[in-house]
């Protein structure tokens, strides 16, 4: 990403880091002092907010990535910070770990199994060969209960208390955030291999998506849960397959690729209402990224500085 990129994405962190800590405080009958006061981060997601799983899986992310915040690659697709970065540190916590990355991981405030690549289903063959990866949406679910089985059992023995320290405290996983950002490559790989129909298995998406919320929910209570951009806005698309006359909007993106978002979006938004209303003990956030992006796209300067 380039610095004009980077800045969206500082933009778009500011936005909904803002309307976080605002919900929260709002939904929240503690005092101020500690209505968000998580002590620990479990995310699930694909390249918007891999901090370095897929650098651990299949190979290492060179420079530039990196340059303008860390300095050197930090296993991210950025050359800065990620939205899940902001979130991290407006919290207090330390930026979040890939799971992958065991070397020297602390995992007492959370792990991250997002990886670049992610889709929610399987994908087949063809869509494997387009750079998605392998590791759906159910097989982070299945590390993290693995990691918390796991790291539950080592807590409770008699391990040093260094080691201890490193790992999560089994009373926090009710305490901790669990976030979730992913759908964007199921999205993606439907538009390039089957066009149309991919409005077909938008509702199988969010059955799986609803049911890893169902399952965390056995010891998970607060969810934040981002929905997808404007991916007919996303240049891969708007360069390789530019939109046919009347297919742009006024931003020249590719319009019936965004109305597939839409579709995505809007099917999420009802089943995060419904999870609300069968889930009485939790706190689901849905957030409207979607809405974020475009208007920084179409509307830079009502920002801030003009970014195009």
């Amino acid at each position: 990403m380039g610095w004009k990129t980077r800045s969206l994405i500082i933009a778009i962190a500011a936005l909904l880091v803002t309307t976080f800590f605002i919900y929260f405080n709002n939904n929240n009958n503690n005092n101020e002092s500690s209505y968000c006061e998580f002590p620990a981060i479990y995310n699930f997601g694909d390249s918007n907010s891999d901090t370095g799983g897929a650098a651990v899986v299949f190979e290492s992310i060179p420079y530039p990535y990196g340059m303008t915040y860390f300095h050197k690659p930090s296993g991210r697709f950025s050359d800065g910070r990620l939205i899940i970065d902001f979130i991290a540190d407006k919290l207090g916590l330390p930026f979040l770990c890939a799971y992958m990355d065991s070397i020297g991981t602390n995992y007492r405030h959370g792990a991250n199994f997002a990886v670049s690549g992610a889709t929610i289903q399987l994908q087949d063959a063809v869509s494997l060969n387009k750079t998605f990866c392998f590791i759906t949406l159910s097989e982070q679910l299945f590390q993290f209960q693995e990691f918390k089985r796991r790291a539950s059992g080592f807590y409770l023995e008699d391990i040093s208390n260094e080691l201890k320290a490193r790992l999560p405290r089994p009373e926090d996983y009710t305490r901790t955030l669990y976030m979730f950002d992913i759908g964007q490559n199921d999205l993606h790989a439907g538009l390039l291999l089957m066009q149309e129909e991919v409005m077909e298995y938008i509702p199988d998406m969010i059955n799986d998506l609803s049911s890893a919320v169902k399952q965390l929910y056995e010891g998970a209570r607060t969810f934040w849960i981002l929905n997808t951009g404007p991916i007919g806005c996303m240049p891969f698309f708007v360069k390789n397959y530019p939109p046919a006359p009347g297919n742009a909007d006024k931003r020249g993106c590719v319009e019936s690729y965004n109305k597939v978002a839409q579709e995505f979006n809007k099917q999420l938004e009802d089943e995060v209402s419904k999870l609300g209303s069968q889930l009485q003990e939790s706190t689901l956030l849905y957030v409207d990224v979607y809405s974020l992006k475009y208007s920084l796209l179409s509307e830079p300067t009502k920002h801030g500085k003009q970014l195009f």
